[in-house]
C-alpha cells in the first residue's frame, strides 16, 4: 500500500485519481481557459481586420501618378518685360504652356485616341500642378528660355485610375473623367511618361479644396498637432506632477483631499468633447484667445490630460517602497529632500510612461478640437516660433474628420492615409514610454 493510498480516508479511493467533483473542477478550469483564449483571439481578429482596412485603403495614399515630361519655358510668355521679373507671372500664365507640353509629347508618340480633343488630354493635368510650375520657374529663372524636364501631378480621376479606384465603366457615367482620356492614360503608362511614385507631398503639402484631392496633404495637421503637443507637455507635465506630489506625499489625510481624489477621479471620466465646451467658453469668448489656434487647442487637452497624468504619477509615487522613505529619513533627511532626491528620481519612469500615454491620448482626440474651430480649412503653414502657437491651424484627427466629409472617393483614401500616420506617431510614442520604463525601472 502507497503513502498516498494509505492517507485516503475510507471509501474515498486513491488520492491518485480523479473523482467527479475534481474532473467537474479541472473541466471548469479548462473552458475557462478557453473562454480566455477565445475572447483574445476574437480582439485580435477585430484588430487585424481593422488595421488590415485602413492599410488596404491609406498606403496608395502614399503613392501618387506624376506626368513625366519636357516643358519649355518660353521667355515671350513668362519674362514679357524682358527685365527677368516674373511678378506678372500667374497659374492661368503657365497652365496652356503644361498643356500644350502635353499635347505635343502625345501627338508625338502617336498615341492620341480618334477625335480626342486638345482640352480633354490637357484634363489629365492636375488643377495643383500650374501653381507647383510656378513655384519651380520662379526658383529656377536661369532655365527660362530653355527646356526642362518636370513632374506634373495627374488629376484625382486618373490617379484613380491607376489605383483601381476608376475604371471603364465607372467613366462612363463620370463627368469627371471620360474613358478616351483612361485610354490614353494606359498608352502614356506604356510609354513611361505616367508613373505611380512615393509621394512626399501627402506628408509635407497642406489641405486641398473638394475638386484637388490628388494634392491634398497633411503638413498643416502634423504642424498643428506638434505645436498643440508642445503645449499639453509644457504645461500638463509641470502642474499634474506638482500636484501629484502634494497629494500623495505632502497633503494632510482629510475630507477636503478626499473631495479633491474623488473629483480627479470623475474629471478623468469626463466625456473629451465637455472639455471642448469648457475651451470655448473660457479660452475663446471669455479670454478672446484665437479662434482654431494651436494655443487654444494646447489648452483644452491640457485641462484633459492633467487627470490621467496626476492618476500616473501618484500610482508611481506609491510604488515606491516605504523603506526608502524610511531610510532618507532615518539619516537626518528632510521631507523635502526625501522627495525629490529618492522617491522622485525611482517614480520618474512612471511619471514619464504616465506622461507620454497621456500625450499619446491627446494626439489622437478630436471632438472637443471640433468644437473650438479647428474643423476650419487651412492652407497656410503656422509661423515657425512664438507666433505659430496663434495661427490658424488643424491637427491631425481633425484632418481626417475633414477628409472623410468630402464627396470625392478619393478622400476617403487620403483619410485612411492620414489615419496611417497618426497610428504611426500613437505607436511611436506607446514605444518611447516602453523604453522608458523598461531603461529606468528598478525593481525591489
Amino acid at each position: 500500500m502507497t503513502d498516498a493510498t494509505a492517507g485516503a480516508p475510507a471509501g474515498k479511493g486513491s488520492l491518485l485519481e480523479e473523482d467527479k467533483r475534481t474532473k467537474r473542477r479541472n473541466a471548469a478550469e479548462a473552458r475557462f481557459k478557453a473562454y480566455g483564449l477565445g475572447a483574445i483571439g476574437i480582439a485580435v481578429t477585430a484588430l487585424l481586420l481593422l488595421l488590415g482596412s485602413i492599410l488596404l485603403n491609406g498606403l496608395s495614399s502614399f503613392q501618387q501618378a506624376f506626368i513625366t515630361i519636357e516643358i519649355p519655358l518660353p521667355a515671350d510668355a513668362l519674362d514679357q518685360d524682358g527685365d527677368g521679373a516674373l511678378d506678372r507671372v500667374t497659374t492661368f500664365t503657365v497652365k496652356p504652356i503644361l498643356e500644350q507640353a502635353l499635347i505635343a509629347r502625345v501627338d508625338e508618340l502617336n498615341i492620341r485616341p480618334v477625335d480626342m480633343s486638345d482640352s480633354d488630354i490637357g484634363g489629365i493635368i492636375s488643377g495643383e500642378a500650374p501653381a507647383t510650375f510656378l513655384d519651380f520657374v520662379r526658383n529656377n529663372e536661369d532655365l527660362i528660355g530653355e527646356n526642362a524636364e518636370f513632374n506634373i501631378l495627374a488629376n484625382g480621376r486618373i490617379d484613380g485610375f491607376l489605383k483601381g479606384r476608376v475604371s471603364m465603366e465607372s467613366a462612363a457615367r463620370d463627368s469627371n473623367v471620360t474613358q478616351d482620356q483612361l485610354i490614353l492614360t494606359n498608352q502614356l503608362i506604356e510609354n513611361d511618361v505616367i508613373e505611380q511614385r512615393f509621394n512626399w507631398d501627402f506628408i509635407t503639402n497642406p489641405d486641398a479644396s473638394e475638386n484637388r484631392p490628388e494634392a491634398a496633404g497633411l503638413g498643416v495637421a502634423i504642424l498643428g498637432s506638434l505645436y498643440m503637443m508642445i503645449v499639453v507637455l509644457v504645461l500638463a507635465l509641470p502642474v499634474g506632477v506638482a500636484a501629484s506630489i502634494y497629494l500623495e506625499e505632502f497633503a494632510p489625510k482629510n475630507r477636503f483631499t478626499d473631495i479633491i481624489e474623488v473629483n480627479i477621479a470623475n474629471l478623468a471620466a469626463v466625456p473629451s468633447i465637455v472639455y471642448g465646451i469648457l475651451g470655448l467658453a473660457i479660452f475663446i469668448n471669455f479670454a478672446g484667445l484665437p479662434q482654431s489656434s494651436p494655443l487654444v487647442g494646447g489648452l483644452v487637452l491640457t485641462l484633459m490630460t492633467l487627470p490621467t497624468i496626476i492618476i500616473a504619477t501618484r500610482a508611481a509615487l506609491k510604488s515606491v517602497p516605504p523603506s526608502i522613505r524610511d531610510a532618507a529619513l532615518g539619516v537626518g533627511a528632510s521631507k523635502m529632500q526625501t522627495v525629490f532626491h529618492h522617491v522622485l528620481p525611482l517614480a520618474a519612469p512612471g511619471i514619464l510612461t504616465g506622461t507620454i500615454i497621456g500625450l499619446a491620448q491627446a494626439l489622437g482626440e478630436t471632438a472637443p478640437l471640433l468644437l473650438i474651430g479647428m474643423v476650419a480649412f487651412v492652407r497656410d503653414y503656422p509661423e515657425l516660433g512664438l507666433e505659430g502657437f496663434t495661427d490658424p491651424a488643424t491637427a491631425l484627427p481633425v484632418q481626417v474628420y475633414n477628409f472623410t466629409q468630402r464627396a470625392d472617393p478619393a478622400f476617403v483614401e487620403r483619410a485612411s492615409g492620414a489615419i496611417i500616420t497618426l497610428l504611426v506617431f500613437l505607436v511611436f510614442m506607446n514605444a518611447v514610454a516602453i523604453f522608458l520604463r523598461r531603461r529606468f525601472e528598478r525593481r525591489w
